[in-house]
């Protein structure tokens, strides 16, 4: 009887030790789901939010279907946009539509940045 009494002890500890490790597992396996799909997704939400809030007429602007063009009027969720030299070509489309925008100043930078290092670069030729 002091043999059953033994394996029936050591069995129920097994069984203790087991279900740490199982709840320990699934614990593990819910952190790596968070920080690999949860997190990121969240954090290119709020980008897209501060994207979206940032947008204003003047502003260069890439559709997601690879259009480019002028922001010209807004709305709360309408955006006014004109596609090339054409005053005619003007569409309205939701904002979630926008990939990419440019400043006005962010293209006056570069391009003062360009002709300042071709300045350089000539002098150096001399």
């Amino acid at each position: 009887m002091n043999t059953l009494m033994i394996l029936s002890g050591g069995a129920a500890q097994g069984a203790g030790s087991n279900a740490v490790f199982i709840i320990g597992y699934v614990l593990f396996l819910v952190l790596i789901v968070y920080f690999l799909f949860v997190k990121p997704s969240k954090k290119q939400r709020k980008e897209q939010e501060d994207l979206m809030a940032s947008i204003k007429p003047g502003d260069t602007i890439m559709t997601t279907s690879g259009f480019y063009g002028t922001v010209i009027g807004m709305d709360e969720d309408t955006v006014i946009v004109e596609f090339g030299n054409n005053k005619n070509c003007r569409i309205p489309m939701h904002k979630k539509a926008i990939a990419e925008v440019e400043k006005p100043e962010a293209a006056y930078k570069e391009d003062e940045e360009e002709k300042s290092s071709k300045k350089v670069g000539k002098k150096k030729e001399d």
